[in-house]
């Protein structure tokens, strides 16, 4: 029966081949079962109030990848993608929303879902290849490469390495800390492993180092596996907040940040599989964009953050994926893993920042395509850079880059030549800055 819905023959691939591309995807992206609801509780910031409950986002998170790469498989059947909650997204409402604003976490996955149902009508309208082509390359690349900065400050943070200071704001950690050597450890060996081409780099680096922290007494071991924690925040999102003009801001951060790292990632995935056809266009993305969608509404329901296709699928597409079977198989995994949730709050903080700071380096490394030839295409980007660390906020960062884009092309005479979302979102974002 699967062969014939996904059509092997035709796609020129087979079951064990698909099989394999999953579980090569699964390796590579299964770190977010335990880096998601360890940064959305908050559980190694201490008692500070208004973060989410770990164990209810654990089965939540494992819930929604499931789903979402069954809905990526049985719609969007030519995708060989994995989807789960988006990192970068998952700090910005744990720091930024819920603990920096004050929103519970019922109101932020309220915005969380609005902002899936307006990305859900993008894809079924005209405005999505409009969008797609309207914001300048740069600062598509400046945005990611500050969210990427972003993960880094906040796991050095977490790893320790990077302390508060009343004089400096931030200083050097304890380097002599066991725990904090073993977290860089870790960091190493991921990178290593990563030059080595080994899959699942991630997920080895946590779970050895952790297993050496549990052996020498550095760490406790809670066990391996138990009963699901239950859905405390299954449908059970506030809209109120979400439709107030203190939440716009954030409605947009969510749109702009998952509908561009959506449409990037299938665009990467797209050249891998040889999707793209000799006119540049992506065969089927449509049915992508679309599943990816509401795969984020179905996110928020179960209680978790935006849910996104994952460019870490590359990897599968590399060992032979090449229909929705790879996503099918992807799902089945990380579904079986849902009795992990022990094992999940038993790995050290140190090691679980070095796995935040090694993805922080994949957002990053991109800044090498930005137009640096071109001083108003750089800047806005680098301003988006700086900023969403230093101000601790994406949205920030983002409505900076907007504003400041704007104005160049304004004082460089090129008004007429600029896109009109240009303008639309450099004046809403000069009205959050006003009513903030």
């Amino acid at each position: 029966m699967l062969e014939k819905y996904f059509d092997y023959k035709k796609h020129k691939t087979d079951f064990k081949t698909e099989v394999i591309a999953g579980v090569t995807t699964f390796l590579t992206m299964a770190y977010i079962m335990f880096l998601n609801p360890f940064i959305l509780s908050g559980e190694f910031a201490g008692p500070e109030k208004g973060f989410f409950e770990f164990g209810a986002v654990y089965t939540a998170t494992i819930v929604a990848t499931a789903l979402a790469c069954f809905i990526m498989a049985f719609y969007g059947k030519t995708w060989p993608i994995g989807l789960a909650p988006g990192m970068g997204i998952n700090a910005f409402v744990a720091f930024g929303v819920c603990a920096g604003m004050g929103y519970t976490p019922q109101e932020a996955l309220g915005a969380v879902l609005v902002a899936g149902v307006l990305f859900l009508i993008i894809s079924l309208t005209p405005i999505r290849a409009w969008l797609i082509n309207s914001i300048p390359r740069s600062l598509k690349l400046g945005i990611g490469a500050g969210i990427g900065l972003f993960l880094a400050i906040i796991g050095l943070q977490i790893m320790e390495v990077v302390v508060d200071n009343p004089v400096t704001l931030v200083q050097l950690g304890d380097l002599s800390d066991p725990l904090v050597l073993l977290g860089c450890a870790a960091f190493i060996l991921m990178v290593v492993l990563e030059k080595m081409k080994v899959k699942g780099n991630i997920i080895i680096g946590i779970l050895l180092f952790s297993i050496i922290a549990w052996a020498t007494g550095l760490a406790k071991f809670n066990g391996i596996a138990s009963s699901p924690p239950p859905m405390t925040y299954l449908f059970d999102f506030d809209l109120s907040a979400a439709l107030t003009a203190g939440m716009t801001t954030v409605v947009f951060t969510l749109l702009f940040v998952d509908f561009f790292d959506t449409a990037g990632t299938l665009t990467s995935v797209a050249n891998v599989a040889g999707k793209v056809d000799k006119n540049g266009k992506v065969k089927d993305i449509e049915k992508a964009m679309m599943a990816d969608s509401v795969g984020t509404v179905a996110g928020a329901m179960m209680g978790t953050t935006t849910v996104t296709s994952y460019v870490e699928s590359g990897a599968g597409v590399k060992a032979g994926g090449k229909t929705g079977m790879t996503s099918l198989v992807i799902g089945l995994l990380f579904l079986a893993c849902i009795f992990f949730a022990p094992l999940a709050t038993s790995l050290p903080k140190q090691i679980d920042g070095a796995a935040l700071v090694f993805v922080s380096v994949l957002f990053v490394r991109n800044i090498t395509d930005i137009e640096w030839d071109d001083i108003g295409e750089a800047a806005p980007a680098i301003l988006a850079m700086i900023a969403m660390p230093l101000t601790y906020s994406i949205s920030n960062g983002i409505a900076l880059a907007f504003v400041s884009y704007a104005l160049i092309r304004l004082f460089t005479g090129k008004f007429s030549s600029t896109s009109p979302a240009i303008w639309i979102i450099a004046i809403l974002s000069v009205v959050s800055f006003a009513v903030a």
